[in-house]
């Protein structure tokens, strides 16, 4: 920039540091939100901080972002107020299973993201499960896609039936005399299964809810292409970049964008009901 423009590079670095983001601009509307946070910076050095996000999936619009060290209840609530102070009619909400995001948005539905559903069962069976429990439970999470709610519930009672024993099975450690579930992993998965179901098809009764989060993943993914395009950022700057990037869904909206946004609202207003 300072060869293209034949200035010094401290003068670019003053417009840069001095430059003000324009206000949002808000059209109220009833909306169905994904909510999550990205991470940058490294966990294990404690020199992580993430942005939070609420978005309306369907316009692909950032309604609301907050940069903090680590996302919280408090802070996803404080989304919500202020999204609701506006006149924003939150339907509903999909987010990633943290509690934090179900807490948060207390008495307004919540729908748990199939894509994070089954990496939490991942996480206890592997990829490649080397128990059949593993294995059956894995297949049964990768059909949520395909299948619905009385389905899935079905079969996985017919697994619980099944695979209790297994599930329950224990293991005394001879050097310590401690007690231990055998199959900690799948035991894990299949607990995290259970806890989630009943949020595992809230879209069943409103076709404008979110089965997954991917909207904002793969705005994630953007965001972080673009610092890492950028290195050397302190993380003031870092915010202010990102800033611009997450206020670019609502300072340009696309013609098509206000039109859906627009049909929506008066759609909700007039003529039907949104649910």
């Amino acid at each position: 920039m300072s060869q293209r423009y034949g200035l010094d590079k401290r003068t670019v670095k003053h417009y840069l540091n001095s430059y003000t983001s324009p206000v949002k601009t808000h059209r109220p509307r009833p909306v169905n939100l994904v909510a999550d946070a990205t991470y940058f910076g490294l966990r294990r050095e404690d020199t992580s901080w993430c942005v939070v996000v609420l978005r309306d999936p369907r316009i692909r619009e950032n309604l609301w972002w907050k940069f903090c060290e680590t996302e919280t209840t408090s802070v996803y609530r404080e989304g919500r107020d202020y999204l609701k102070q506006l006149g924003y009619v939150i339907k509903s909400v999909t987010g990633d299973g943290f509690n934090g995001i179900r807490s948060a948005f207390l008495s307004i539905p919540y729908q748990m993201c199939q894509v994070h559903m089954e990496r939490l069962v991942i996480s206890g069976t592997t990829r490649k499960p080397q128990t059949e429990a593993g294995q059956v439970l894995l297949a049964l999470t990768r059909t949520l896609p395909q299948t619905d709610s009385v389905i899935f519930n079905d079969r996985l009672i017919q697994f619980i039936n099944k695979y209790r024993d297994f599930l329950n099975e224990k293991t005394t450690h001879h050097l310590s005399g401690e007690v231990s579930f055998t199959h900690a992993g799948v035991r894990y998965a299949y607990r995290s299964l259970v806890r989630l179901a009943d949020h595992l098809f809230t879209y069943e009764k409103d076709k404008h809810i979110a089965k997954t989060t991917n909207s904002l993943e793969g705005y994630f993914s953007h965001l972080n292409e673009k610092i890492a395009n950028h290195r050397g950022l302190t993380r003031f700057q870092k915010e202010r970049v990102l800033n611009s990037t997450l206020l670019a869904s609502t300072t340009a909206p696309s013609t098509a964008k206000l039109k859906l946004c627009y049909e929506t609202l008066f759609q909700v207003r007039f003529f039907v009901p949104y649910a």
